[in-house]
């Protein structure tokens, strides 16, 4: 009998069985989700499915939080904003970003700009302030550009299941 295909996520061997694929579904849907309807709807016991899902989060893979949306929550001020680096400063630069309480994703890229960064801020003042005293006093950071958000469209975490 031929075993199913798994895929191997980011180069570290951590595979993804077909089952996986599925206990991630139900959960993407609602992280609530108790195991033992996950477990019913997959027709495998409640055991397997805990195992699995513990197993996955233990290994990075997946990770079962509550996602809000700032603006909902009284923040003013939600942007995206693309910074130019100095080459050698790189990655020291996107590690003192990731410390900031306002910067709730970092990611370093290929193209246009070497970092970017989404901010979630109180208002505009608190946002120039982090433009003006923070930002821009990193050793390394050339330039920015900053796109300020005007409405949420989509967002959505229900990806690599499929």
């Amino acid at each position: 009998m031929a075993h199913p295909r798994t895929r191997t996520l980011n180069g570290r061997g951590d595979e993804v069985s077909p089952l996986d694929k599925r206990i991630i579904e139900h959960l993407q849907e609602d992280g609530r989700k108790p195991f033992t309807q996950i477990a019913t709807a997959l027709g495998v016991s409640e055991a397997a499915v805990r195992a699995r899902t513990n197993r996955m989060v233990e290994r990075g893979i997946l990770q079962i939080v509550g996602v809000t949306d700032p603006l909902r929550l009284g923040f003013q001020q939600v942007a995206m904003i693309g910074i130019k680096c100095e080459a050698n400063k790189l990655m020291q630069v996107a590690d003192r970003l990731a410390e900031f309480p306002e910067v709730d994703y970092v990611v370093i890229t290929a193209g246009s700009y070497d970092i970017l960064i989404e901010t979630v801020s109180e208002d505009n003042e608190a946002l120039l302030r982090f433009l003006a005293e923070r930002l821009r006093a990193i050793d390394g950071v050339r330039e920015t550009e900053t796109f300020v958000y005007l409405r949420m469209v989509k967002q959505t975490y229900q990806w690599g299941t499929r």
